[in-house]
């Protein structure tokens, strides 16, 4: 005979601790992202400013597919734990099958009769009802999980296709984008580079400082001053690309070379865009550090971007906030390796760095005076 505190125990689960954020519904938030993307990709080819418009569909298509591996590491997590839950659950999920099996099969009679008699039974009957409501929530809850474990298997096997689309639109963008920005001729300029003088003042420098102070001598005529202003943008200016801060001003990086401005890790390919609007001093390769953007967004303050494998506009151009002014290098991971990257979250995806640094009246200054640099892109 099963007593009610056996039965009771039965039938109670432990409660599992499950994420705020629904994983099923985050992954299908990202799939609706990357086809919104796919869709602005399409509209791009009709737009007015083609540059912005590409520009927009780029950062769309990265948010989508980084919500997607998101999505995908939350649902792979999720269905690890479900079916960790539900293997160790197997003796209590057989019992609870067995009752209710019982309970739908006995006939009425057999379930009233009981050794005590009738007052016996009446109290049988109690506790059967107080039971039952519970038996069948734990069924339910049951059907539930294993509902949601199919889901997220299904979700993850179609996710290759989803990748795939999404890293193809992308890569279409960005080959677009490029073209774009050859072509744009709308932008205003404020000096004229002389390749003559700039490449005389680079063989001349050994580092950014004495590269950074001699700007002034790569135009042929006195650059005007600039009349902007920005500095109640202090601390507030969005980073110039998605990724995460890896090491801040000051601090030694993994060769042991300490540096002023911080260093952003991001995913290969990465737009990098104007954080405010600014007129490009200088882009194009310098020194040791790659190809380098330097954008002056108000007298005597400098935004200095290096590691970049691409590098778009002219020196001398003022740009809006927000215009590409680069990519950044490394290769697209082939599918099978983002799913499995998927899986980690363990940030590996981000195998590129971005090095900013801001001077200020000819110095450096910590570029998080200026910059938020609180949250992963």
């Amino acid at each position: 005979m099963i007593t009610r505190s056996a039965l009771i125990a039965a039938v109670m689960w432990a409660e599992s601790a499950i994420a705020q954020s629904d994983p099923a519904s985050a992954a299908r938030a990202a799939v609706a992202q990357l086809e919104q993307a796919t869709v602005s990709l399409q509209q791009a080819e009709s737009a007015r400013d083609r540059v912005r418009a590409l520009t927009g569909t780029i950062q769309a298509y990265e948010a989508g597919l980084v919500a997607m591996r998101d999505g995908l590491r939350k649902a792979a997590t999720r269905e690890a734990q479900l079916s960790r839950q539900l293997q160790a659950r197997e003796g209590e999920i057989s019992r609870l099958l067995g009752v209710l099996q019982t309970i739908g099969t006995a006939s009425p009679p057999v379930l009233l009769l009981h050794p005590a008699g009738a007052l016996g039974s009446a109290r049988s009957g109690m506790i059967l009802a107080e039971v039952t409501p519970a038996l069948q929530g734990r069924a339910d809850q049951l059907r539930s999980d294993l509902q949601e474990v199919q889901t997220l298997r299904m979700l993850q096997k179609n996710a290759a296709s989803t990748l795939q689309e999404g890293l193809a639109g992308v890569q279409q963008a960005r080959a677009d984008l490029s073209k774009a920005v050859a072509n744009r001729t709308d932008l205003p300029r404020r000096f004229t580079e002389d390749p003559v003088r700039t490449a005389i003042l680079i063989s001349s420098v050994e580092t950014l400082d004495g590269f950074a102070s001699g700007l002034s001598q790569i135009s042929g005529s006195p650059i005007p001053p600039s009349d902007a202003e920005i500095d109640e943008q202090k601390g507030e200016v969005a980073l110039p690309v998605q990724g995460l801060l890896l090491h801040r001003a000051g601090e030694a990086d993994a060769a042991g070379v300490v540096r002023s401005g911080i260093l952003v890790a991001t995913r290969p390919r990465a737009l990098v865009t104007a954080p405010t609007a600014a007129t490009i001093r200088y882009r194009g390769p310098l020194l040791d550090l790659g190809n380098v953007v330097i954008l002056e967004p108000q007298r005597d303050t400098l935004f200095v971007l290096s590691g970049l494998a691409e590098v778009f506009g002219d020196t001398g151009q003022v740009v809006p906030a927000g215009a590409p002014v680069g990519l950044m290098g490394g290769e697209i991971p082939e599918i099978g390796a983002i799913l499995s990257l998927s899986g980690d979250g363990a940030g590996a995806e981000r195998s590129e760095t971005l090095y900013i640094e801001v001077r200020e009246d000819g110095r450096p200054v910590d570029p998080e005076t200026w910059f938020r640099t609180d949250k992963d892109g």
